[in-house]
């Protein structure tokens, strides 16, 4: 019962739509109905309100983190399904008719609360590869796929089976993202277009 109970509240916690939920109570509309018609930051980030999209990025990677540490808290070794859940709470979130983000706050609040030093790690590789690319789902794709490497080399192997999961979860959610890379129609970072 233990890891069923870790996966429903992550789940649950996870699904909460913060995005489209700050953007409305901002009088800014429906956040679905511009730029990749996702809930996370990203697209938040395109109502030109910057101040709302830190609060989201910090709210999704939340939802990700209390789900983490109340399954270590109440159901040990229910960790990482608690932030699995989480994850696929966001990006299927049931109040949306299964849609929602893209999953990268989320996931990065999962890493922090599974091995915030490797979340560290992952964080600067997320920067230097956005510095690099100038393409944010670049740099988020990087991140999240070299996640579970970076825990094995951190020594923290316990982690890698959910950082796997949550990184096929991700990538699933930026297929639309990996297509236009394929193409060369991705933007850069402050071009407009989609994300």
């Amino acid at each position: 019962m233990e890891p069923l109970l870790a996966a429903l509240f992550g789940f649950l916690l996870g699904s909460i739509p913060f995005g489209l939920i700050l953007t409305r109570a901002a009088g800014l509309g429906d956040v679905r109905q511009i730029g990749s018609g996702s809930i996370g930051a990203t697209n938040v980030l395109r109502t030109g309100n910057k101040g709302l999209a830190a609060a989201t990025v910090l709210l999704d990677a939340a939802k990700a983190v209390i789900p983490v540490l109340v399954a270590r808290a109440f159901w040990p070794g229910s960790e990482g399904i608690a932030g699995v859940a989480a994850v696929a709470g966001h990006c299927f979130t049931p109040w949306l008719r299964f849609k929602g983000g893209k999953g990268f706050a989320s996931a990065a609040g999962a890493l922090a609360a599974l091995a915030w030093p490797a979340m560290l790690a992952c964080a600067a590789i997320w920067g230097m590869t956005l510095f690099l690319s100038r393409i944010s789902s670049v740099s988020s794709l990087v991140a999240v796929i070299a996640a579970p490497v970076v825990v094995w080399a951190m020594g923290f192997p316990q982690v890698i089976p959910p950082l796997i999961a949550i990184a096929a979860i991700v990538v699933v959610q930026h297929r639309a993202n990996i297509g236009r890379l394929m193409r060369g129609e991705e933007p850069r970072v402050g071009s407009s277009g989609k994300p």
